[in-house]
């Protein structure tokens, strides 16, 4: 085949490529667009998940009616004049691409004015192509549409994930953004609904309030912006979580160099290194890190995406924000204002409920009451071990061989108040009470299409505020929890209305479940498909489980072991640990040296 340049079309969809993955992608090009433009009030608009409309608003300064066609021409940019202006970059855009790459996938709509100019223009694309053009009255800024994304590519199309999960996506960029400019407005409405709003006032603690809820808020301390003369020309500020608030993962760990939010592995390493000592093994802590350095020291010109930089000195940038992550911990962390306050546990929320509910008054209200007192002290498990078991999804109702089966085993007692004591036909068996009760819920959960979950009905609904960034997380896995029991919908922006809970949930609090759930999945991007409802699934049953120090009655230790009898695959719970251990009557006999 001989050599031959590529179609203009062809060209503009490659390139498009490797600037728009998926809807965010076009909402962070925009926003950034808007901020660049000096906008002050950002509003970000999406229907079906961003796949049939994307539109962001602002009040910045807008685009000259007769640059208007100009800036969606591959490389058009304002930004920057000459290679020199590479070497100190102060823009968020500066490639000129976005514009071009969002045209060539889209159906673009663009309405902008000047200040300077009376009436502003509109501009219509299909493919980079302009199919209208018209002078149009409009408020200062721009307002850039863009209409069933990937319409003209097919195959991009059929990698895009539910409307919830690209939504997810979308308000994840947004909450960023508002938190690395807390000067600015921005809305975020989906499907017509706010879901999103900050005030704009400059106090990021609002936005941080807004982003991960009261709980968390009150755990985090500020990093006071401040230059360490151990590493001049590099500022540090942001928020870190006192110790006693960690995740099984580093996903909650967030990255800005000049309000540019980025990835970074050695930054990331830094700030775990700044809590050396201070976290339980394999955990992780919650971190906004804001690195302010000089743009000459700093290339942000090394990924279309603009996600990753190169420093001159990434040591020097490593020791800054170690440095000061850990000076706020020494310093900030004992102070008894900051230290979470002991809340009421759930069967004492509960309680309250009932007799709110016999006397009257609103059981939200008193829900929320309770919510605001205080924290819970209690322990955080680890979440996410549940998803990245190796046992892949198995039905239930599937046959199985008898080297699964479980004889029919008597209880004899209990140890430590972790194990259980059974005698069977082949001698002595020690279960895990623990990892059975886990092998059973899941297979109840995993099974509920042929046999569904047993509901408690609350005796007034439940309101359940988790913060924008943990309610997309639980938005996003509805479904899977619902056929773990729960009856829970949307109340809100943040907010949920929980109106049932499984039966076999007991005494434990469904919103500290329902947080635990959404943190333990928040790192689990890589896992796709039936993976993501299969970890799901594992993380719900390990945090629903009876745990180790939990007496049983004689009674409830024959009805677990009767049940982990009943299950396909009872000799393992669902990560892979094994729930009995057999010492067999032989074993026995050698032991007290009768043979």
């Amino acid at each position: 085949m001989s050599i031959h340049l590529l179609p203009p079309d062809v060209a503009d969809k490659i390139a498009a490529g490797e600037v728009v993955e998926r809807p965010a992608s076009v909402v962070k090009e925009s926003v950034e667009n808007s901020l660049d433009a000096g906008a002050t009030d950002i509003r970000v608009e999406i229907r079906d998940g961003g796949r049939q409309l994307v539109r962001v608003i602002d009040n910045g300064s807008g685009i000259p009616a007769a640059e208007a066609p100009l800036a969606f021409q591959r490389h058009a940019t304002s930004k920057l004049q000459s290679a020199d202006d590479l070497q100190h970059i102060a823009t968020l855009g500066f490639r000129g691409e976005a514009l071009a790459a969002i045209a060539a996938v889209s159906k673009t709509t663009l309405v902008t004015r000047t200040a300077a100019e009376p009436t502003g223009i509109e501009l219509r694309l299909e493919g980079s192509e302009v199919v209208g053009r018209r002078a149009i009255g409009a408020p200062a800024g721009t307002s850039l549409s863009i209409e069933q994304v990937f319409w003209n590519v097919p195959a991009r199309l059929k990698f895009l994930r539910s409307d919830a999960t690209e939504a997810g996506h979308i308000s994840r960029i947004v909450t960023r953004y508002a938190l690395a400019y807390p000067d600015v407005r921005f809305s975020y409405v989906v499907e017509g609904r706010l879901a999103f709003q900050s005030a704009g006032n400059g106090d990021q603690a609002q936005v941080l309030l807004k982003m991960h809820g009261p709980d968390i808020a009150q755990q985090m301390l500020a990093i006071e912006p401040a230059t360490d003369p151990v590493t001049p020309g590099v500022i540090v500020g942001g928020f870190a979580s006192i110790p006693a608030l960690h995740r099984a993962n580093r996903s909650a760990i967030e990255l800005y160099v000049n309000r540019r939010y980025i990835q970074d592995r050695n930054l990331t390493f830094a700030v775990i290194q700044a809590y050396h000592t201070l976290l339980p093994g394999d955990r992780f802590p919650i971190a906004l890190v804001f690195v302010d350095i000089d743009p000459e020291l700093v290339d942000v010109n090394v990924h279309p995406t603009k996600a990753e930089v190169r420093f001159r000195d990434a040591s020097l940038v490593f020791r800054a924000v170690q440095r000061a992550v850990h000076r706020t911990l020494v310093d900030s962390a004992p102070l008894a204002a900051l230290q979470p306050a002991a809340r009421p546990g759930w069967e004492t929320r509960r309680q309250t409920i009932l007799q709110a509910g016999q006397g009257g008054e609103a059981p939200g209200q008193i829900a929320m009451d309770l919510y605001r007192q205080g924290l819970e002290q209690e322990d955080r498990e680890l979440m996410a071990a549940g998803a990245s078991g190796v046992e892949p999804p198995t039905s239930p109702t599937a046959p199985r061989s008898d080297g699964d089966t479980l004889p029919p085993l008597r209880p004899v007692g209990q140890i430590a108040a972790t194990y259980l004591v059974a005698e069977g036909p082949g001698g002595l068996f020690l279960v895990d009470q623990h990892a059975a009760h886990e092998r059973i819920l899941y297979e109840a959960i995993v099974d509920a299409g042929h046999h569904p979950i047993p509901r408690q009905q609350l005796l007034q609904p439940l309101t359940i505020e988790l913060g924008t960034h943990l309610a997309g997380l639980i938005a996003e896995h509805l479904p899977v929890l619902q056929q773990s029991g729960f009856d829970i919908e949307p109340f809100g922006a943040g907010s949920f209305l929980l109106r049932a809970v499984p039966a076999f949930l007991g005494r434990q609090d469904p919103e500290r479940l329902l947080t635990d759930v959404a943190e333990g999945f928040a790192g689990q991007d890589n896992v796709v498909g039936g993976g993501q409802e299969d970890a799901l699934v594992k993380i719900i049953c390990k945090r629903l489980a009876i745990k180790a120090g939990q007496v049983l009655s004689l009674a409830e230790q024959r009805e677990m072991l009767q049940q982990l009898e009943h299950c396909h695959n009872p000799r393992t719970c669902p990560h892979g640990r094994p729930t009995v251990l057999h010492l067999s009557a032989a074993q026995l006999e050698r032991q007290f040296g009768r043979i």
